[in-house]
């Protein structure tokens, strides 16, 4: 179970404060188990601010405490402050990463049967597309669902994320994508061939949740192979 702790206080020494994390975040690099770390600071009270630091679990997080530099590195800590601080320990019960939803949705949606459903609470309509396989990039909504019914047009398919990193307004999303070549494609009459890709697609999305920017790398080559599009080159 992942583990979070609160570390609040306070302290008219901030700058110091800071190089001394810098510090310790050098003289644990390969040893320290902490894997994300937030500082804020109060808007009503320059003085006060708040740690918040993430574990595995509560064992790791043990481990962590326990290396000879982060003790050292906390009784210089202390000496920094105004008052001692005070730690909050927390199991993490929930967990909710919001942009990655919205990028699991804009697959799902993308690769459902029927009709093409109405993307405007999971896509901007200022959309911008990058995709290497386009000569021009795909800007607008109306493009992008263009663009979209071209492959739906041409396969039946549905994606399967395999890996999803979010962090700030981005979304990496690592996908293997599978299909029946039903349609034209590219020229390429229906084969009714089963083919698959993987490939990663990276999402800006802003404020409101809804995605803004995407970066396409997929194996097209490969796809192009399962339908025989290259045996011609190869005569």
């Amino acid at each position: 179970m992942t583990f979070v702790q609160l570390i609040d206080c306070r302290t008219s020494r901030f700058d110091e404060m800071d190089r001394l994390m810098d510090t310790w975040v050098e003289q644990t690099r390969g040893k320290r188990t902490a894997t994300h770390a937030v500082v804020g600071k109060d808007r009503s009270d320059a003085s006060h601010f708040v740690e918040i630091v993430e574990f595995p679990s509560y064992e790791e997080a043990m481990r962590n405490s326990n290396l000879p530099e982060t003790d050292k590195i906390f009784q210089e800590l202390v000496a920094l402050c105004d008052e001692l601080p005070t730690f909050t320990d927390l199991d993490v019960v929930r967990d909710d990463q919001l942009y990655a939803g919205t990028a699991r949705r804009f697959f799902e949606a993308i690769g459902a049967p029927g009709e093409l459903p109405p993307l405007d609470g999971l896509v901007a309509e200022e959309y911008h597309d990058h995709d290497p396989a386009n000569e021009q990039d795909t800007v607008g909504m109306d493009a992008m669902r263009r663009e979209i019914g071209m492959w739906r047009g041409g396969f039946d398919f549905a994606f399967s994320l395999d890996d999803q990193i979010e962090q700030g307004d981005r979304v990496c999303n690592r996908w293997t994508w599978s299909g029946t070549h039903k349609g034209d494609f590219m020229g390429i009459p229906a084969t009714g061939k089963r083919v698959s890709m993987t490939g990663t697609t990276v999402f800006r999305c802003r404020e409101d949740g809804k995605i803004a920017e995407a970066w396409w790398q997929y194996d097209r080559l490969g796809l192009m192979e399962q339908l025989g599009a290259l045996d011609a080159l190869e005569q």
